[in-house]
């Protein structure tokens, strides 16, 4: 198969989209996080730096790192601040994802790109098809309370995001991740074979 495919992974907080772009990876296939490029740009593009301390206070910043804590919680506690956090950040990310867009596909057929606000933020145009990964709310829970997070925060972020409901209407391919890791790969198989991807 010659034609070049990118391909979306979404889901909810928990449901285990993180884990389906490590078995893509695994598998061979070039993987971008839009959430690694964020921190990118948050941690080393000087405008973005500038751009965050006006909106958000020096405090976003500790010794020239972005203090993580302190933002996420003015952002998740703030709808209005979340959203001009991700008008500062949002272009710059989609704009790298085009260009390594480009230079993946000039080796490589195919790219998966992880990114919890594909619909949030309306990236849908930059994909050919999008996989949500979805999995029942208290399972979701669980999984990220063994992470070491609170109840408390696993609802704010919860908040920001779609519900599923709505991201199945808009989704190409939707697979439920209650289960296993090695249900999940077959899952993956499944997309390949669906996608007549060779692997």
């Amino acid at each position: 198969m010659n034609k070049k495919i990118t391909i979306g992974i979404t889901g909810s907080i928990g449901s285990g989209k993180s884990e389906f772009s490590k078995i893509a990876e695994n598998s061979g296939f070039p993987v971008l996080r839009a959430d690694d490029i964020s921190k990118e740009f948050l941690a080393n593009d000087p405008e973005v730096k500038k751009q965050v301390i006006k909106k958000f206070g020096k405090e976003s910043y500790l010794n020239n790192i972005p203090n993580k804590k302190y933002l996420a919680e003015v952002v998740f506690n703030n709808p209005v601040k979340l959203r001009e956090l991700e008008r500062i950040l949002h272009p710059l990310v989609i704009k790298e994802i085009e260009k390594k867009k480009k230079e993946i596909f000039r080796k490589q057929n195919i790219l998966f790109v992880e990114s919890a606000l594909i619909y949030e933020a309306d990236l849908e145009n930059l994909f050919d098809f999008v996989v949500l990964i979805t999995a029942d709310r208290e399972v979701r829970l669980q999984r990220k309370l063994s992470q070491g997070m609170t109840e408390e925060d696993f609802i704010k972020r919860e908040m920001n995001q779609i519900p599923d409901e709505e991201k199945r209407k808009r989704a190409d391919f939707i697979f439920q991740n209650n289960g296993t890791i090695e249900e999940l790969h077959s899952k993956f198989n499944l997309l390949l074979t669906l996608l007549s991807i060779k692997n």
